[in-house]
Order: C-alpha cells, then structure tokens, then sequence
C-alpha cells in the first residue's frame, strides 16, 4: 500500500453563530470553502493534479445541499475536470473525508485527494433537514434519538462526572482558546475586506464562580424517557449536568487539506506535514457519546502506536464530558489533551471539525518538532471516528 501524506491541512477561523445572525451569516458554505481551495492553489497545490475532492458536512440541506463540494470547486475557478463530493457522518464527518482520502491515495488508485468539511450554522442550523428520526416518534424511540445535551449528561452521569468537572474543563478551555496562537488559519474576506481573522468565543476572565452559576439546560428534555427506556435501571441527573457553557458554541467554518502519494508531492514540489498513520469509526448503543473510547485504541493500535506516543490529542470538546472521558479512560496525560482549547470555547462547526483538528495538530507538532496526533470526535446516535497522524515537520 501507498503512504497517505498530508502536504497542507488549513482552515478558516470558526465564527460563532449569535441571534442577529454571526460574523460569518453572510458568507455561505460553499463559499467558506472555496477561499480554501484559492490558498491552497496559492500555496502550490496544483489544482489540475488532484484525482477528486471529499467533503464533509453534517446538513446536507439547503445550500449544503446538491454537492456543495463540486459548487464550492466551481466558486473557486478550480478545473472543470476535478470531481468531487460530500459525505454525511454528522460530526464525525470531516474526520470520514480525511480517512477517505487517505484510504484512496494508499490504495494506489489516486495520486493526490483533497479532504475537508464545510457547516455554516448560522445559514443552515442543525436538524433543519429535519431528518425521520428526529420528527418520527416511533424511529426515533427505535434509533435512540435524543437532543445531543441530553446524549452528553447521559454520557457523564454513566461515567460518573460531576458538574464541576465538566464547568473546570470549559474554564480551561476558554483560558487556553483566548491565549492560543494557530499557523493554518486562513483569514475570510469579503468586499469590504477581511470579515473574520481568528476564532470567536473565547473568554480568558472566565471564572468557577460564574461557570457554577449557570443553569443545567437538558435536565428537563422530555426525550429523558426515551432514554430509560432504552436503558432499565438508569437514573436520569437530578438537575441536568451540562450548562450552555459546558456545551460546543455554534459557528461557522470550513477546513481543507490534501493528502497525496509520496510520488505527488514530488510533482508539486511540495514537502509533507504529515502522515496519516490509522483511523476508526465505531459506534455504540445511541444515544451513548463513548464510543470515542474504541474508536482511539483502534486507531492507535492500526497504526502501531501506544497511548504514550501521543503528543498531541486534538478530543473534540462535544461537551465537556468528551475530552474528560478520553483522557480518563486512554490513560492520557491531560497536558497533551486540547493544548491550545476547544470547541467549548471557541465552536463545532460540524462537518469542518475533522479538518480543524487535523490543522492544529499539524501546527502543534511543528512546534515540537515532531510525533503523533490523535484526533477523536462523537456523534450523534452513538457513532465515533478517530485518526492518527504523524507530524514530519
């Protein structure tokens, strides 16, 4: 088999999604991505020398709708000879693209795949596809569906984390987010100039007290009795454990990277950032979030590797109880877990997220000079995907 080097991972900033609309409401997705794929053309990524294009997006509807990766190809002034597509995984969708590409390029059939993921909630918000499982009652009682809060405190109280460990991790995430410095983060312009440079979100004054101050939201979620249906003998948390703080903020975003053979970047004149060493998807009973617990050891055992390899963990912070379960349960050392913040702090643009996680591993390993990235996200309805990567910087 070939090996599947990365030769450019990048992102725009994430763009928090507010009631007057967000900085980014007034770009749409396809266009969020297709400013990628110009840096990318500008950076010496030869656009006629990729084989397709795999985007994630967790909404397939409305303007992410209709193959918004070939729409996005096509905004971008990229060849009309490229092909490309969107895969669906919810959250777990763009980690799905970069382990697609990869799968293509070791294969030996392409030579050179771009992968990414595209979610612009403030234009297309969650569920406005409205999928059967969600306006279904008897599918969703028969798939486990439930509001995601209600799958992060049901995740937390099964593993026993309490609200104050949940309210300590957003602290940190906001104190770590406001002082966080990224390499591959590409600034979004607009006709008056740049319309967002760096994340939104993050709050260095953040303190336990006002943390502890905010109420549980999900403590009073009807879809509470779905769940004890499906699991007897579970107690639902008497007050709900995750707060809007302790939640991912909703924003916008896009991610692109190109992965290729060793062969292409030696066409393009282009040296690797890294390697993609092993990846998973799992998935557990839903409405569980922990099947991020097998997809990581599956991931790190295909691509060889111990728990004590990993540098960098990029856990994507689907709530406050995600990061503190991996980093239990691996054994991980929490200094190497989200070293510059994360999605409680900063956003989760769904589909974007694979690939905002695989371009700040990359730059956090530059920074070391090396070593392993584990890049871990749920999903809804008890799915998780997880990837390895190597930093050759």
């Amino acid at each position: 088999m070939s090996t599947a080097y990365v030769y450019e991972a990048l992102r725009t900033p994430r763009g928090r999604v507010r009631r007057d609309g967000g900085t980014l409401a007034g770009v749409p997705a396809h266009d969020l991505l297709a400013g990628l794929l110009r840096e990318l053309a500008d950076r010496g990524v030869r656009a006629d020398s990729v084989d397709d294009v795999v985007i994630g997006v967790s909404t397939t509807h409305g303007e992410q709708a209709g193959d918004v990766a070939r729409v996005a190809l096509m905004a971008a002034g990229w060849p009309d000879s490229i092909p490309a597509g969107t895969v669906s995984r919810f959250c777990c969708s763009g980690l799905d693209a970069l382990a697609s590409a990869a799968a293509q390029v070791a294969s030996g059939q392409v030579d050179v795949v771009l992968a990414g993921g595209v979610e612009s909630m403030s234009r297309v918000p969650m569920l406005g596809d409205r999928p059967a499982f969600a306006v279904d009652a008897e599918l969703g009682a028969a798939t486990g569906f439930v509001t995601i809060g209600v799958s992060a405190d049901y995740t937390a109280a099964v593993h026993g984390f309490s609200r104050e460990e949940l309210d300590a991790w957003a602290m940190r995430s906001h104190q770590r987010s406001a002082a966080a410095t990224w390499d591959s983060v590409v600034p979004v312009g607009g006709a008056a100039g740049v319309v967002l440079a760096g994340d939104e979100g993050a709050r260095a004054d953040v303190t336990m007290e006002a943390l502890a101050a905010m109420p549980a939201i999900f403590g009073d979620d009807p879809l509470w009795e779905r769940i004890e249906a499906r699991f007897p003998g579970f107690t639902r948390p008497g007050a709900g454990l995750h707060t809007v703080a302790t939640a991912p903020q909703l924003c916008d975003g896009a991610s692109a990277s190109v992965v290729g053979s060793a062969a292409a970047g030696q066409a393009m004149g282009l040296a690797p950032r890294g390697r993609i060493a092993g990846w998973a998807h799992t998935a557990v009973r839903s409405p569980g979030l922990d099947a991020t617990i097998e997809a990581a050891r599956l991931a790190l055992q295909r691509a060889g590797i111990a728990v004590a390899d990993v540098t960098v963990a990029e856990f994507n912070e689907s709530f406050s109880v995600t990061p503190l379960l991996l980093t239990r349960e691996l054994g991980m050392d929490s200094e190497r877990v989200n070293i510059q913040g994360g999605a409680v702090s900063v956003g989760h643009p769904l589909g974007a997220s694979g690939g905002i996680l695989l371009a700040n591993a990359l730059d956090l390993l530059r920074r070391q000079g090396g070593g392993y990235a584990l890049l871990v996200i749920p999903a809804a309805l008890g799915l998780a995907s997880a990837v390895v990567v190597e930093g050759l910087e």
